[in-house]
């Protein structure tokens, strides 16, 4: 996979691909954690010389229409704090192949939510070519690893009009997924939760090949789900509402985790193990995310929205928790790991 570092981007133009699909409260940004994922990148091209910096990005699902609360205006104010030094324009998407006029003025500009057009989710050449042109892009940057897994014109079509190389947040991404696949330190540990049987069977299935544990709780574990494979652990107790839902894992079943977490070199965990927008029964995700942030010498991987959206806010509050890879990409992690093919990743090898 060419790299950042392979190309030459001295005094060019360079379009990034970043995900900035952040949650956003009273027109802030509320979790920053995405935007800061994205310097790396951004500081490796000011630092050798590119000309301007082109960054394009969604923003939730506004079903290829102009709509305000889908607008990455709020984005703008978070990255000129964290590029105090830099001027940061931002502009609608071109819709024709008319220059942006104003480019020269700024070194880095982002340019609104791609999903306000149609174009974006179509996977459209028409529509990722008037923005190459618009911007006289010359290198393309995927560094979006939240949406390689779609076959959208940012991740696809744009392979047809310029070079492509990955940045340093999707490097990061797949070189740590590359470890669970490849070589994965023993004892490996995958820890499983969430709601829906049906989209965790084929992870249980796949990773049951490879660890020597796959730990299963959430709601799945509440449901019923059973096992005669002896590398299969599923949740035997469950914390209730008044109700008699069973809405967490019990202390007997924590506790069980708690010990595989302590004993295991190589751990990923995608999925609740409990109802955790509930504090009341967030205990068992709260120990199992904190368990793994104090964790030394092992890689640990967070996969999944509500799973990395968990340890992301846990964060806030506890900076000192430590994960090799809390991922910004849910749908794609998991379709890595899963051997599916990812539009966005092949596009950058082809």
């Amino acid at each position: 996979m060419k790299t950042i570092q392979d190309i030459d981007v001295k005094n060019k133009n360079i379009l990034v691909r970043v995900d900035y699909n952040v949650p956003l409260k009273n027109g802030k940004v509320e979790n920053d954690l995405r935007i800061r994922a994205s310097l790396p990148t951004i500081d490796y091209l000011l630092k050798h010389g590119a000309q301007k910096i082109i960054l394009i990005s969604h923003l939730g699902r506004p079903n290829g229409k102009n709509t305000p609360d889908f607008s990455l205006s709020p984005i703008v104010s978070t990255l000129r704090k964290l590029l105090p030094n830099q001027k940061i324009g931002f502009y609608p998407l071109p819709n024709s192949n008319e220059k942006i006029k104003t480019l020269p003025t700024e070194k880095i500009i982002l340019l609104e939510n791609l999903r306000f057009d149609p174009g974006e989710e179509q996977n459209s050449s028409d529509f990722i070519k008037n923005i190459i042109t618009a911007t006289d892009a010359e290198i393309f940057v995927q560094d979006g690893f939240a949406v390689i897994h779609r076959a959208h014109a940012s991740t696809d079509a744009v392979k047809n009009f310029l070079p492509i190389c990955a940045g340093f947040l999707l490097k990061k991404e797949i070189e740590n997924l590359q470890k669970i696949l490849k070589k994965p330190e023993k004892p490996i540990l995958f820890i499983i939760g969430g709601a829906k049987v049906e989209d965790k069977r084929p992870l249980i299935d796949k990773f049951v090949k490879i660890a020597d544990t796959v730990a299963v709780g959430g709601k799945i574990a509440a449901d019923g789900y059973k096992s005669t494979n002896p590398k299969i652990y599923v949740a035997k107790d469950f914390d209730e509402d008044t109700a008699g839902n069973k809405l967490d894992i019990g202390p007997f079943s924590t506790g069980k985790i708690a010990n595989l977490i302590a004993d295991a070199k190589t751990i990923v965990w995608n999925g609740l193990l409990g109802y955790a927008e509930d504090p009341a029964y967030a205990t068992s995700s709260t120990i199992a995310a904190e368990l793994l942030g104090e964790k030394q010498n092992a890689t640990t991987i967070i996969c999944g929205g509500d799973t990395t959206g968990f340890v992301e806010n846990l964060m806030k509050s506890h900076p000192d928790l430590n994960y090799s890879l809390v991922s910004t990409g849910g749908g794609a992690a998991l379709e890595f790991l899963l051997g599916k093919k990812l539009p966005g990743l092949e596009a950058i090898s082809s």
